[in-house]
């Protein structure tokens, strides 16, 4: 399960999905700076090919956090680069297509 942050500056990856993933973290060289509340997780760099619905593939960029329980978060940082969300508050609900 995950979420959609229009809030957050970037995509989050939990650890856990990372290593399904086939993630190496010894491997991982880069950090990369959080703030808010995940301003004190370590996290590296992540690119993955994803689907979205019934779209192309994408790559998204990650922020691989090394902290347990994390949700999946998707965010500015690219997530909101690739596709226009449409919020309908009214009915509480939500539409993603990709950029036009």
């Amino acid at each position: 399960m995950g979420l959609l942050d229009s809030g957050a500056t970037v995509n989050v990856l939990p650890y856990e999905v990372g290593i399904e993933l086939g993630a190496q973290w010894e491997e991982q060289k880069a950090t990369i700076p959080l703030s808010g509340n995940l301003g004190r997780q370590l996290a590296m760099p992540y690119f993955v090919m994803a689907t979205v619905g019934n779209y192309e593939p994408i790559r998204l960029a990650f922020a691989w956090v090394n902290s347990p329980n994390m949700p999946l978060i998707l965010g500015q940082t690219n997530f909101f680069m690739e596709f226009d969300v449409h919020f309908y508050r009214s009915r509480l609900e939500f539409e993603v297509e990709p950029k036009s």
